[in-house]
Parts: structure tokens; C-alpha cells; sequence
């Protein structure tokens, strides 16, 4: 199986990251910030959208970092309880002055993480586990209705 490697360098290419994260599963504690390398990364479970028809659903073990990164905001994320489970929706972008702008990262329940970014320099790589999931993801509205 050959393993995604995608960069994001302008809010079309964070479009197609969001798409493969979308409904990707992590825990608190695999989320961190490195201000002095101006870095944010995590580490997911990313439900394998592209698995081929007829295929059991499957997820795979991917990392996401954003580089370029001026100030990291949360709310609804439980910093003291690194086991807790959040389920990452999507990444959505808000332009600043160009080239700067805030990236969102929206999670169920109401979590959302915002950075402040100086331009999109991003990238997700898939780090090689693959798995059978229990289920694939049930969205409540079809996509094609929204």
C-alpha cells in the first residue's frame, strides 16, 4: 500500500489535507506546540477515505505539522487529560494580510484549535501502520445535501 505524503502551501492545498483528516481520531496528548520552532504538529488516525470499493473500512497512522506558526489558541481541548478522544472534523482557513491567515482545526463537540500563521506551510504524511476500523464514519446531513 503506498503511503500519502501531501503538502499545503495555499488554502486550496489545506482543502485536500482537511478532506483526508476528515473524521480522523486523536487523542489530547498527541497534539502539541512548539513555539520556539514556530511548529504545530499532531499524530492521527486518519479514516482511509480512498480505501477501494468493497474494501472493510480501514484507518492509518498519519501526522500533520504546520510550520510558520505565530500563536496557537484552544478551546474544548482537555490540555490535563492527554487520553481523552477528539474527533478532527476539519481545517478550515481564514486569510489574513496576505500572506498570513488563521487555520482552524474544528473537532466534534465544539473543540477547536485556531493558529495564527505567517503564510500555509503545511504537510500530512502517512507513517505507515494500517488497520481494519470497527465502522466507517456516519456523517448526519449527506454531502451532497449541504
Amino acid at each position: 500500500m503506498e503511503l500519502l505524503k501531501l503538502a499545503a502551501l495555499d488554502a486550496d492545498d489545506l482543502a485536500v489535507v482537511s478532506a483526508h483528516l476528515q473524521d480522523a481520531i486523536l487523542r489530547a496528548g498527541d497534539i502539541a506546540y512548539l513555539p520556539r520552532e514556530r511548529r504545530f504538529a499532531l499524530v492521527a488516525r486518519r479514516f482511509d477515505w480512498t480505501a477501494p470499493d468493497g474494501a472493510p473500512p480501514r484507518r492509518r497512522l498519519a501526522g500533520l505539522h504546520f510550520d510558520r506558526v505565530l500563536n496557537v489558541r484552544a478551546r474544548g481541548i482537555p490540555r490535563g487529560e492527554p487520553e481523552t478522544a477528539l474527533e478532527l472534523l476539519a481545517i478550515t482557513f481564514e486569510p489574513g494580510e496576505a500572506p498570513s491567515g488563521t487555520a482552524t482545526l474544528v473537532f466534534a463537540g465544539g473543540a477547536a484549535i485556531r493558529l495564527d500563521l505567517e503564510c500555509i506551510e503545511a504537510g500530512m504524511k502517512d507513517l505507515g501502520p494500517v488497520w481494519e476500523a470497527e465502522s466507517r464514519p456516519v456523517h448526519a446531513v449527506p454531502l451532497d445535501a449541504a
